[in-house]
C-alpha cells in the first residue's frame, strides 16, 4: 500500500474537481490513493504501463508520448477513477504549452514513442536511391546478357559456315568427270561452264555448280580456275579481294557485295 506524503492526513476527502492550482496527473493520484487503487491494479486495467502511469501522476510531459496519447491516458484515468475528464483536460491545456513549449495539439519532439509508417526525407530518398540504382544494375545485366548471347550466336554460326582449310590454307579443288579444275599453275578444264579467280589478298571461298557438286572450299590466295555446270553458287568471304570471271568475261562482284564486305550471289552464263 503507498502512503501520500502529499496529502494532509487531516484531510483524507476526495476532492470533488480539480484546484485552480492543480495538476492533472497530482489530482488523479490523490483520487487513487484515497480510494486505495495500487498503480499495479490501475495499470492492469486500463492495459497502461505502471511507468507511464507514473510519469502521468508526476505530469513528467518529456517521459511520455505525444498530446493526443496523453490526453487519451488522462481521460481513461479519470473515468477509471469517476473523476471528472473535462476539466482535467482543460487544465491539461493551460500547463502543457508552459511545460514543453509546445501547444497540447503539437507531438514532443523528444517523445520516447514515434509514429510509425514514416520515414523522414532523407530516409525515403535513400530508400528510392537505392531502388533505382538496383533496377539500374538489373538492366546493364540484361543488356549485357543479351550482348553476350547474340555475339555467341553470331560467333557459333561464323564458325559453322567457315569453310574448313587445310593444313597449308590452300584451296580444296574437287574434280569431277564432266568438269575438272586445277590452280593457275595447271591446266585449265574445257567442259562445262568456265570460272577464273584472281586474288589480291587471302580469303575464303565456297562455289557449287548447279548440280550441286562442290568445285571449291577453303582459303586462297593465287589464282585459281574452275568448270562446272551453271548456275554456280559463289560465297567469298572478301569480295573485294577477288576478280572474276566467267568463260572470260568479267564479273563486276559491286552488287553483290554486302555491309561486311562479304558476298553470296548465284551466277550463270
Amino acid at each position: 500500500m503507498e502512503i501520500d506524503t502529499n496529502t494532509p492526513k487531516s484531510n483524507p476527502s476526495t476532492p470533488l474537481s480539480i484546484g485552480s492550482a492543480q495538476r492533472p496527473g497530482e489530482y488523479l493520484r490523490q483520487i487513487r490513493m484515497s480510494r486505495g487503487k495500487e498503480l499495479a491494479e490501475v495499470a492492469h486495467e486500463l492495459k497502461i504501463s505502471e511507468k507511464q502511469l507514473i510519469a502521468l501522476e508526476k505530469d513528467d510531459y518529456n517521459a511520455l508520448p505525444e498530446a493526443p496519447f496523453i490526453k487519451g491516458y488522462y481521460r481513461a484515468y479519470a473515468k477509471f477513477l469517476n473523476a471528472d475528464a473535462t476539466a482535467l483536460i482543460q487544465r491539461f491545456d493551460e500547463i502543457y504549452s508552459s511545460d514543453t513549449g509546445l501547444s497540447s495539439s503539437h507531438a514532443l519532439k523528444d517523445s520516447p514513442i514515434k509514429i510509425m509508417g514514416k520515414l523522414s526525407s532523407r530516409k525515403r530518398r535513400g530508400a528510392k536511391g537505392w531502388l533505382k540504382k538496383l533496377i539500374l544494375a538489373i538492366i546493364v545485366i540484361a543488356v549485357i546478357w543479351a550482348l553476350w548471347s547474340v555475339v555467341s550466336n553470331w560467333l557459333s554460326k561464323r564458325h559453322s559456315d567457315a569453310p574448313a582449310t587445310g593444313a597449308n590454307n590452300a584451296v580444296e579443288v574437287i574434280e569431277f568427270d564432266n568438269a575438272t579444275a586445277t590452280t593457275a599453275a595447271g591446266a585449265t578444264s574445257t567442259a562445262g561452264d568456265q570460272l577464273v579467280l584472281d586474288f589480291s589478298r587471302p580469303t575464303s571461298v565456297m562455289i557449287q555448280d548447279g548440280a550441286g557438286k562442290t568445285l571449291a572450299q577453303g582459303r586462297q590466295s593465287e589464282s585459281l580456275t574452275l568448270s562446272g555446270q551453271a548456275p554456280f553458287s559463289i560465297r567469298l568471304d572478301d569480295a573485294e579481294a577477288v576478280k572474276l570471271k566467267l568463260n572470260n568475261e568479267d564479273i563486276g562482284l559491286s552488287s553483290y557485295t554486302n555491309a561486311s564486305g562479304s558476298a553470296d550471289f548465284r551466277l550463270s552464263p
